[in-house]
């Protein structure tokens, strides 16, 4: 799809419409995540896996992920981006079912490369549309939708810590999630933007090699992002492991990180526009640096679910401004937005896997010592967000990129 070819058919009232639309996709698409990050101890137990062993099964969303998110383009390009999000996004909530049933590590693998697989391609079709719907009103949205997802995993988070604490068995729970956010979801896709290719148009490119600028922007991303996906799916084994928690207690420390991660980017483009980015980013590092700290020293689980809520709190709104700055640093925003996408979106995967293998060869304690030395580095390398900075670069020279600039990403 190209700038040209979607213009036109789409009024002002229509385009707000598809924003309260996509936010609520992006509401349906965290559910799905903060619903299975709950029960993953549940999920560990049921498939009778060790800390390693379960670090090597997170691994699996990454790797789906990196081999069915460049597939989104064409789908895309196909279908039409209404058609392609609907699918996509039923897939996703429907693989939320698959880990819970997998009875050994073999199909717990399995499981999770299908759920890793459907959540990247509905990721980069949501994302899409967010951004056209950004560009079509001409201010920052981008936080706010993401901030959507978090309440959305807020949601997904709470009911799992309810699951827990009721000990209600995971399948069970999951299924009756799946059902009710593919639902959900399906209605939430009618009122998106039905942008389209035009008939001659060349798919776009399954592949692009990130400029430098964009490597760099991605460091900052990797550090905020691997931080979210580390406590996302290791606070709850944390809080039992560590400090001897309920199963409910465990949980609903996921469901504290996902509260300030779903305030601070609700409130993040308000933030930003007073501050600037960089700013912010380095005060949200410090942050989750405190937060970080809290967690590998504390002595009880109510000042470690308090420091998780530090490190959402501190990485927020990190990767709204990443791709921000992604888009202004030089003259192709959609290579550099690709870049950033794949450094920050495998971050995100990868990184509970990483945490599983550190805590295998050392402790839990240990691997959330590396998150904390990742959020500090927010602190040292915000500065390479200037360029993502509203207050210094208008909306107008700048610029984000079309719906299709961000399909392209793999």
């Amino acid at each position: 799809m190209t700038a040209d070819s979607t213009d036109a058919g789409f009024g002002t009232a229509q385009v707000r419409r598809a924003r309260f639309a996509v936010a609520a996709v992006f509401t349906v698409h965290g559910a799905v995540t903060g619903s299975f990050a709950t029960r993953v101890p549940w999920i560990q137990d049921h498939a009778g896996v060790s800390a390693g062993q379960l670090g090597l099964a997170l691994a699996f969303p990454a790797i789906g992920a990196s081999l069915a998110m460049p597939l989104a383009s064409a789908i895309t390009h196909r279908f039409g981006a209404r058609t392609a999000l609907r699918g996509l996004l039923a897939l996703w909530t429907l693989a939320l079912v698959l880990p819970a049933l997998a009875p050994d590590l073999l199909t717990l693998c399995a499981a999770l490369f299908v759920y890793g697989a459907s959540a990247g391609m509905s990721d980069v079709v949501m994302n899409a549309l967010g951004v056209e719907v950004e560009n079509r009103l001409d201010k920052s949205i981008m936080s706010g939708l993401h901030g959507m997802w978090s309440v959305g995993a807020l949601i997904g988070s709470a009911a799992g810590t309810m699951a827990a604490h009721l000990g209600t068995d995971a399948r069970l729970h999951h299924t009756l999630a799946a059902l009710v956010l593919t639902a959900l979801g399906l209605i939430a896709c009618q009122g998106v933007l039905d942008l389209r290719s035009e008939p001659d148009e060349e798919p776009p490119p399954r592949f692009t090699l990130p400029p430098r600028s964009a490597l760099i922007i991605g460091a900052v991303g990797f550090c905020a992002v691997f931080a979210e996906g580390a406590s996302l799916d290791w606070s709850a084994v944390y809080l039992r492991d560590i400090m001897d928690t309920s199963a409910g207690l465990a949980a609903a420390s996921t469901t504290a990180f996902a509260l300030t991660m779903a305030v601070a980017r609700i409130a993040g483009d308000k933030v930003v526009d007073r501050f600037g980015a960089v700013r912010t980013v380095r005060f949200g590092g410090v942050l989750a640096t405190a937060g970080g700290l809290l967690v590998v020293a504390s002595p009880n689980a109510v000042l470690a679910m308090c420091g998780f809520g530090f490190l959402g709190l501190g990485v927020a709104v990190v990767v709204p401004l990443a791709f921000a700055a992604a888009g202004r640093s030089g003259p192709n925003p959609s290579q550099a937005i690709a870049g950033v996408a794949t450094i920050t979106y495998t971050s995100g995967l990868i990184a509970p896997s990483a945490i599983g293998s550190l805590a295998e060869a050392t402790s839990l304690v240990v691997s959330f010592g590396l998150v904390t030395v990742l959020a500090f580095g927010l602190v040292l390398g915000a500065g390479v967000l200037r360029a993502g900075d509203r207050r210094s670069v208008s909306h107008s020279d700048a610029g984000a990129p079309s719906a299709a600039a961000a399909e392209q990403r793999p």
